[in-house]
């Protein structure tokens, strides 16, 4: 059984090999497609923190006892490096969606494509053709998260004479189903959210629910523990740790999004504020302020802010109780999935790694 330091190692071999497996497809169609897919490889490749596989391995190491326990996890590894192309997909929407400038300190994927057309100096609009290149960079990601986790793409090491890989059991492949059409459904929610300038706490759990707190913690250790042949009872545990805990991920990304750090997150301090989202940090500073406040903190969303404007629009989040608000909240999913950790009738080995996980998402400075 690995540990959680050799985890994200092993999903990084499995995602090296798949890439360069599917590199020669790309190759037989275009040279201009063979540079996009080398694109997508290395935004896959370079950066990301892995919890979602961490999860899926924590979640099969709950179920995961007796002799077949070695086969299962190097299907749970698998589905954790799938579990990464749908978050590579949804980055890449989520940037164009957000219009980022970075990602992880780099120029986001559309604003890559956007300057190679500029330095080419091709027909049309720059922006335009780099948003249409990341969306179906996007798209080709989700397309290659279902060949990698039905084993249906090959590997770099594949002969003839190699099995076919393991298949999903059917729980999980349907755990994997639902887990797709919630992180889209969620984002739907998201740009709905802006869009409408619903300004309501429940708004934002709900996008958070879906959006991230479902497809980062909760599916994945559902799909791990349906991996290791875990229990209806156990796979409901999980979800209830996981929703709490990947609430608590969000939340802490929220705050991230306004006070963070740009040389930890990879993306400049107040990116939230520009890009307008409805979080909770913002929806509970209108909801506690009062009207001229709340008219002002409107007022600095969703544009371009100045340093003095950045200084203001985090004056009223501190002011109105609502940075103290999100820490409570946090800290509250935070002691819930820890009951609910140390309730669960699994190995200590398994509830510690749980826990110690519990505790990096809620506490992360990036």
């Amino acid at each position: 059984m690995l540990s959680q330091q050799q985890v994200p190692g092993a999903v990084e071999n499995i995602l090296r090999d798949f890439v360069a497996a599917t590199a020669p497809s790309l190759d037989e169609i275009s040279p201009v497609v063979a540079e996009a897919g080398a694109a997508l490889a290395e935004f896959v490749l370079t950066g990301g923190k892995r919890l979602r596989p961490l999860f899926v391995h924590a979640g099969w190491q709950c179920a995961a006892t007796g002799p077949e326990a070695t086969a299962t996890e190097a299907l749970a590894l698998r589905v954790g490096g799938a579990i990464e192309l749908i978050q590579a997909c949804a980055l890449v929407h989520d940037d164009i969606l957000d219009r980022s400038d970075t990602r992880r300190g780099r120029p986001t994927v559309h604003r890559r494509f956007s300057a190679l057309h500029r330095d080419q100096r091709w027909t049309g609009d720059s922006a335009h053709h780099g948003a249409s290149v990341a969306i179906l960079l996007g798209d080709l990601a989700l397309a290659w998260a279902d060949d990698l986790v039905h084993g249906l793409a090959p590997t770099a090491t594949n002969t003839e004479d190699e099995t076919a890989p393991t298949p999903l059991p059917p729980a999980a492949g349907t755990l994997w189903a639902r887990m797709r059409t919630e992180v889209l459904g969620g984002q739907l929610l998201d740009i709905t959210n802006e869009a409408s300038a619903d300004e309501t706490v429940d708004a934002a759990y709900r996008v958070m629910k879906y959006k991230t707190a479902a497809y980062t913690v909760a599916r994945p250790l559902q799909i791990g523990a349906a991996l290791g042949g875990g229990s209806a009872a156990l796979s409901e545990s999980l979800w209830r740790i996981g929703s709490d805990l990947g609430l608590a991920f969000q939340l802490r990304d929220d705050l991230l999004g306004v006070f963070g750090d740009p040389e930890q997150t990879g993306k400049p301090s107040g990116d939230d504020l520009v890009t307008g989202k409805r979080t909770v940090l913002v929806a509970q500073a209108l909801a506690d302020s009062d009207a001229p406040t709340a008219d002002t903190l409107r007022g600095l969303l969703g544009r371009p802010l100045s340093a003095d404007e950045l200084v203001t629009a985090r004056g009223i989040l501190i002011d109105s109780g609502a940075l103290t608000s999100v820490e409570g909240q946090i800290d509250a999913h935070l002691q819930t999935a820890l009951g609910e950790i140390d309730a669960l009738a699994t190995s200590v080995g398994a509830r510690e790694d749980l826990t110690a996980l519990a505790y990096r998402i809620a506490h992360r400075q990036k």
